[in-house]
């Protein structure tokens, strides 16, 4: 629900914009730079990982957070992260874990429709 409605453009003279913040205290934007980096997981890779009891250990997680920042800055929009011996497909502009094998493990580790790989 809208509660008020802000124009658009330029404050009127003599009215500065205030910066409104979020139910923690944190500016909009900085809710906003929080949320895009955080990784998701989807359904599929959430399965995948814990049906092949992957390790995904939060220093493996800020490796691939890392990874996935290093592939954005290069334009990236699917990508393979190779972290150890574990393989994981991530949409890149999403900032989504599409699917996480290990390649160990795998039968057939061949890999379709991505345009980077990040060896983290």
């Amino acid at each position: 629900m809208i509660d008020r409605l802000h124009a658009i453009g330029p404050a009127p003279a003599g009215r500065q914009p205030t910066a409104r913040s979020g139910p923690e205290g944190a500016a909009f934007g900085e809710i906003l730079d929080r949320a895009r980096s955080t990784l998701a997981l989807s359904s599929h890779a959430q399965k995948r990982i814990e049906r092949r009891q992957l390790d995904l250990d939060p220093a493996r997680l800020q490796r691939l957070d890392q990874a996935v920042q290093r592939a954005a800055g290069k334009g990236a929009r699917s990508t393979l992260v190779l972290l150890d011996s574990l393989a994981v497909l991530v949409d890149v502009p999403g900032r989504t874990v599409v699917t996480a094998l290990d390649t160990t493990r795998g039968k057939e580790n061949v890999f379709t429709n991505i345009d980077s790989v990040v060896i983290a």
